[in-house]
């Protein structure tokens, strides 16, 4: 039946009315306002060059993917299994009092380098940097030895960025499209945000990428304990809407999934299962992403804000004649 005054059906115009309430709900998660992008990203436009990455590049169609929503949460997993890592997010973040926060910083740190000109990138990198000076302290390793740490020690940072790299690559790979120029672009691509947070020589393949990772794992640096199951079950169940909390679930689910079984252990993490069957996350996680990308629907307001940049660098106003 058509609603004669609208020539809808009240079926279509419910479903638009619940598409624009979970928008809003998962706009708020990000600290944006419906149909109101933060005013960073809409200085994404400005600028003198076109930035470190293109839009054919793999830096750019990796974070552009609704898939990121998954690499996060795994990011921020695999992360804790470092102690000194999680010391300083332990010690001095506001993650518990303000989660919304701490995460809408790290979002506007990677969109600001992925889609921004270069002096933007350089200079939200250093403020970064700048607020990790005073991120210092000490920490129990994983063989028992007290350690000082401070955030920006290079070898935090590496295991940071390791991190943060396997888990964009990774998702991606499981639940994204193609990767322009393969796996080993994005992690060449990626390594400039390395050294731009003062990570020395980077990985720039996948293969060294696991390497690098692999280094931590046999040296016997990584552990779980206190501080990591903390960590863990509050990334389980943040305190999001009540509405959003199975959508999320799901997702954490996935993002466990795609952690090799090693860390897993490590970090006293396992798969989804009822009883011995392991449940089909993997196909949860790519349904509730369709309906999150169906939702959000089109290029972030951040893509958006560069690519005015581009065209405008593209196609200059013409000068007038004399």
């Amino acid at each position: 039946m058509v609603d004669v005054g609208t020539g809808r059906r009240p079926v279509s115009r419910l479903r638009t009315r619940l598409l624009a309430g979970l928008r809003s709900r998962i706009l708020a998660v990000f600290a944006v306002e419906q149909d109101r992008p933060p005013q960073w990203t809409l200085d994404l436009e400005d600028g003198i060059d076109t930035g470190f990455f293109t839009p054919d590049s793999a830096a750019w169609t990796v974070h552009g993917g609704v898939e990121t929503m998954v690499a996060g949460i795994r990011a921020l997993l695999l992360q804790a299994a470092h102690p000194g890592a999680l010391a300083g997010v332990h010690d001095w973040s506001r993650y518990r009092e303000d989660p919304l926060g701490r995460l809408d910083g790290t979002i506007r740190w990677i969109f600001t380098v992925t889609y921004g000109d270069c002096d933007t990138a350089r200079r939200t990198s250093d403020y970064v940097l700048k607020l990790h000076e005073r991120v210092v302290g000490e920490y129990l390793d994983a063989h028992g030895v007290v350690r000082p740490y401070a955030a920006n020690d290079p070898d935090l940072l590496r295991w940071v960025h390791l991190a943060f790299t396997d888990a964009f690559l990774s998702v991606r790979q499981t639940w994204g499209g193609r990767i322009p120029g393969g796996a080993d672009a994005y992690v060449a691509d990626w390594a400039l945000a390395g050294e731009l947070m003062g990570v020395v020589d980077p990985p720039r393949s996948e293969a060294e990428l696991a390497r690098q990772l692999r280094g931590y794992l046999d040296a016997g640096d990584l552990t779980g304990g206190p501080r990591v199951d903390e960590t863990l079950a509050f990334l389980r169940r943040p305190p999001l809407d009540r509405s959003l909390l199975p959508a999320y679930g799901i997702l954490f689910a996935g993002a466990v999934a795609t952690i090799p079984p090693e860390y897993r252990r490590i970090l006293g993490l396992r798969t989804a299962h009822l009883g011995p069957i392991p449940l089909p996350v993997v196909t949860a996680t790519r349904v509730v992403l369709w309906v999150v990308g169906l939702v959000l629907h089109g290029e972030s307001p951040s893509q958006r804000a560069a690519l005015r940049r581009h065209r405008r660098l593209a196609d200059p106003p013409a000068v007038p004649g004399p």
